[in-house]
């Protein structure tokens, strides 16, 4: 694989790198740049990923500005046996993207032209700035200045993360002038944000038959929340035919929790237009507000490049483990949905999921098997003698502690079912695995068919 406008390769950590990643902040579309792979496509690997992973967000978080967090991630890679870093980055809303040491200056901006990032024209450079967004929720004050966190600070606990004093800045919850933005409005204990998920009784609007309203509190509980009551309404189906029982969720369920995050992290909160949850006997509707970001056509948001409409949001949902990487929810959806399933207008995005075909008038509906199993699962994961000793070691996070127990309670549990039980994905009980392991409560016995062992009691 060759550079593109949308590669770039470098062998090694180098001091361009702030270069290359402005020149893809500036493009509409975005890019990938690998850290470990020569210019002609070779793979020499890193001696220490891990360290120059943290130089890199240190970097990127202290020499661009304005500020480029939650518009990339950092993933690392293993390829022909050597470790690898991949860079993806997002195309930036507040263009253009320079470097600060040198300002807005054809010295500091940048531009990806064919597959080499080449200095900006002032002429450019003034014409971006004159229209950078000014309306986003980072920068309208909040109606209220009277903010707490305590909700937001227990699920970044619940992560392994501690936020210190100064986590409002860090995490970009703060104007210019210092006073709370909007989007920590949207994060706090009690705002006067409301989520609503309307149920009706046919195929239309007339009859409703529930009404809930979640949010006043912080959008990640609401999001949670709204993922839970959904996950409920989403009831397996069986069906008898004559060879076999078939069963099937009325909605594919990863898709079906993508895209509820999706409404929730790119919707357009300037307006005070939350997003909209409506099921149907025949399909469920996700509507958010605003429409495609500027300067992303259909095909490119299709092919899931990425121009985060509320970047502050998109930090902490990726800290959080509720969005795994920048621009992979909707290629996740489209493995599942046809691209007719969304539908653009110039203030609205919507996402129809048709009720399953197989789902017909001969099934049987198991409204509660999802739930049972589930809390079946964990119950009796707490439940048994392993799950007080798991609750009582110390070294272990609160989420670390829930996928052990489901652990204890199956030791055949596949990383799927512990991501579908705790409402997270699998690249993150992936890494909550790794740390159990490196704790020493954890041991893989066997291959893909073997089980877990459990060293609780050992430590």
């Amino acid at each position: 694989m060759t550079e593109t406008n949308r590669i770039e390769y470098k062998r090694e950590l180098t001091d361009g790198l702030e270069k290359e990643i402005i020149a893809f902040l500036n493009y509409r579309e975005g890019g990938i740049l690998y850290i470990g792979i020569d210019k002609e496509g070779n793979t020499y690997g890193l001696v220490d990923a891990d360290s120059d992973q943290l130089k890199i967000k240190d970097r990127l978080k202290n020499n661009i500005g304005p500020s480029a967090l939650g518009l990339f991630d950092i993933v690392s890679e293993e390829r022909d046996g050597k470790n690898i870093l991949k860079i993806i980055v997002a195309s930036g809303p507040e263009k253009p993207y320079h470097l600060k040491k040198y300002g807005m200056s054809e010295k500091g901006c940048f531009i990806r032209l064919g597959s080499a990032a080449e200095p900006m024209p002032q002429k450019m450079i003034d014409e971006l700035f004159s229209k950078r967004t000014r309306n986003s929720i980072s920068k309208i004050k909040a109606g209220r200045q009277d903010l707490s966190f305590s909700q937001l600070k227990i699920y970044y606990e619940e992560s392994g993360y501690t936020l210190g004093k100064a986590f409002s800045k860090n995490l970009e919850l703060l104007t210019e002038d210092g006073a709370f933005n909007y989007a920590a409005y949207l994060l706090a204990d009690k705002n006067n944000t409301s989520i609503k998920v309307a149920k009706y009784s046919g195929t239309t609007r007339t009859d409703l038959i529930e009404s809930n309203e979640y949010g006043h509190e912080c959008l990640v509980k609401a999001t949670k929340q709204v993922i839970d009551k959904i996950a409920v309404e989403n009831r397996t189906t069986t069906k008898i035919t004559s060879k076999e029982r078939q069963q099937a969720n009325l909605w594919n369920p990863i898709a079906l929790r993508e895209a509820i995050i999706n409404a929730f992290v790119h919707n357009d909160y300037t307006n005070e237009i939350t997003p909209k949850f409506e099921i149907f006997t025949d399909r469920i509707e996700i509507t958010s507000a605003g429409g495609l970001p500027e300067g992303l056509s259909k095909q490119e948001f299709f092919e899931g490049f990425s121009v985060p409409r509320n970047k502050e949001l998109m930090r902490i949902f990726k800290d959080l483990e509720l969005v795994e990487q920048l621009g992979s929810g909707i290629p996740r959806i489209l493995g599942h949905y046809r691209k007719e399933s969304f539908s653009f207008s110039d203030n609205f995005l919507r996402m129809t999921f048709a009720v399953q075909e197989d789902t017909n008038e001969t099934s049987v509906k198991v409204d509660d098997r999802e739930g049972n199993q589930k809390g079946g699962v964990i119950g009796g994961a707490i439940g048994s003698v392993k799950g007080g000793a798991i609750d009582a070691a110390e070294a272990l996070t609160k989420r670390q502690k829930e996928v052990l127990k489901l652990i204890a309670a199956n030791p055949s549990i596949t990383y799927i079912e512990i991501a579908e039980a705790l409402s997270i994905n699998e690249s993150a009980v992936g890494k909550h695995i790794t740390a159990i392991k490196n704790k020493g409560f954890l041991v893989r016995k066997g291959d893909t068919r073997g089980y877990w062992e459990i060293n609780i009691d050992k430590n």
